[in-house]
């Protein structure tokens, strides 16, 4: 491995870490900028959503529901296991698992798949598919976004 695919694998960790820090903040416009203009969120259970206004539209009743159900809204993704493929010297695959906790603790789990792109220097998500495995009987996401029944995240 040369210095050049150590930092393009650094550069996807951190799209991927900057994608989950700024939807746990309820920022959706730089959530949205972790994607390509014509990225795709693949949601199970529902159609893809495809562009970053779209991206940004379905992910913003995720963060006001989390805001009315406290004024102090817990929402944390921890993401491990990241395994990173390079495909070719500006395309990338990736797979990880994360843990969502909430104000009741562990929420839900699940996993990643993505494909990245580089252009003009900067990783993005070209498309991300996510799929929870599960949740605790007493989420607060499974029962408002039909999360670890078929549904999204």
């Amino acid at each position: 491995m040369d210095a050049s695919e150590v930092i393009a694998r650094e550069e996807i960790r951190d799209v991927i870490s900057r994608y989950n820090h700024a939807g746990d903040r309820g920022q959706l416009d730089a959530l949205a900028r972790c994607f390509t203009e014509d990225g795709v969120l693949d949601l199970e259970g529902e159609d893809d959503f495809v562009g970053r206004a779209a991206i940004r539209a379905r992910l913003t009743g995720v963060v006001d529901d989390a805001a009315k159900r406290s004024t102090r809204a817990r929402l944390r993704h921890h993401v491990s296991s990241v395994k990173i493929d390079l495909t070719g010297p500006d395309a990338a695959t990736a797979a990880s698992y994360f843990l969502v906790f909430t104000e009741v603790g562990l929420d839900h789990w699940g996993r990643y798949a993505d494909r990245l792109s580089r252009a003009s220097g900067e990783w993005r998500i070209a498309y991300r598919k996510v799929r929870v495995d599960g949740a605790t009987p007493q989420s607060r996401m499974a029962v408002a976004h039909r999360i670890g029944a078929g549904g999204a995240e």
